[in-house]
């Protein structure tokens, strides 16, 4: 992380949740929260990474982060795990709804199975999660809520219908929202990160032919990687942005100006 990273007063012991905060860009918000001296909650997933995030940040933060292991299809047991991260640290305040996978898919071979899967993962979480922590936020006196969407839908990516389907959503959802939590002193914004360098797109596809080509799109000529994400969801959950909600976020070194075809 950035030594010369902004600190905001406001985050210091808030009760911060992160879904999928075990890889990729969840573990950058996790990282970057603890570090600022939120009380950190997270859940994915992976068990072994997310325990060993944990452990990793627990000596470096005021709060060790706390991992809560919760599959964010089972919105029952979703909404549990948040229940029972307000029992034990009192309201959260800011919620980052990350969790979400990118697998290609063409629409030949989409099944309702497949689609209905992927709205669970990359969608249905996020007003659920909203839905369990916004009655303790407002009773608490307010909060943010960021929701991480992203640019696919802007450029028309193919091979991803079901993902840019839910990423868009989350635009909407996030107007929607903002505008009837905004009585209750609840911002509710979103992100929409670019190409982002993180492990997975590492292992799966990335490579210097794609870096190429990514930076020749952008106006910036250089990848973003979560740490930008990161810091941008920094400012918008402290009390500096208090005048900002509704938003969609862009952060992806200028790549949206440009469609997949050029």
């Amino acid at each position: 992380m950035n030594a010369n990273i902004t600190l905001y007063p406001s985050l210091q012991d808030r009760v911060v949740f992160v879904s999928g905060g075990g890889s990729g860009i969840g573990a950058s918000l996790v990282e970057h929260f603890a570090l600022q001296g939120a009380q950190v909650a997270f859940c994915d997933i992976d068990r072994d990474a997310s325990a060993a995030l944990a452990a990793r940040l627990a000596p470096l933060s005021r709060h060790a982060p706390h991992f809560v292991y919760s599959d964010i299809r089972d919105i029952a047991a979703y909404q549990a795990s948040l229940a029972d991260v307000e029992a034990r640290f009192g309201a959260i305040r800011v919620l980052l709804n990350n969790a979400g996978r990118d697998d290609r898919h063409s629409l030949a071979e989409l099944t309702p199975e497949y689609w209905d899967n992927c709205l669970a993962l990359n969608l249905k979480h996020h007003v659920f999660a909203i839905q369990q922590v916004a009655p303790g936020m407002a009773a608490a006196g307010g909060g943010s809520i960021i929701n991480l969407g992203s640019i696919s839908w802007m450029r028309g990516r193919p091979n991803l219908v079901g993902y840019t389907t839910s990423k868009a959503g989350i635009a909407g959802l996030s107007r929607t929202l903002a505008r009837e939590l905004g009585e209750q002193n609840i911002r509710v914004n979103a992100i929409a990160p670019g190409a982002i360098a993180t492990e997975r797109q590492a292992a799966l596809w990335r490579d210097p032919e794609e870096d190429r080509k990514f930076i020749e799109l952008q106006c910036l000529k250089y990848r973003l990687d979560a740490g930008h994400v990161a810091r941008t969801a920094l400012f918008l959950a402290a009390d500096d942005s208090d005048g900002i909600t509704g938003q969609n976020i862009i952060v992806d070194a200028g790549l949206a100006q440009v469609s997949v075809a050029g």
